[in-house]
């Protein structure tokens, strides 16, 4: 059975900061309102770069994520895409287009 590789964080602070942001954006009281920012942008929620670029997870995100590492940035594009589909089915199925893959 595969298990994934476990890396220490190199740049904790930063990566918490963002782990913190991704958790709040899909809290259950904000899952909603996150989910109609990434449709108003017209993106998909796995573009996870488009949406930092986009300010989604703040407007420092973006430069908080070119601070991580190349390993920091992976565990956290994993972090955060798990976390998408940890979103209820009944919200995942109401932002349909954004989680379709066409």
């Amino acid at each position: 059975m595969f298990e994934q590789a476990r890396f220490p964080v190199e740049k904790t602070g930063e990566f918490g900061q963002l782990a913190q942001r991704i958790d709040a954006a899909m809290a259950p009281n904000r899952a909603d309102l996150f989910l109609a920012s990434v449709l108003h942008n017209k993106l998909k929620v796995r573009q996870f770069e488009q949406i930092l670029a986009k300010g989604l997870l703040g407007p420092d995100a973006v430069e908080l994520y070119r601070q991580l590492t190349v390993g920091d940035q992976s565990l956290l594009r994993e972090k955060y895409l798990a976390r998408i589909e940890k979103i209820p089915a009944e919200l995942r199925e109401r932002f349909l287009k954004v989680y379709a893959y066409y």
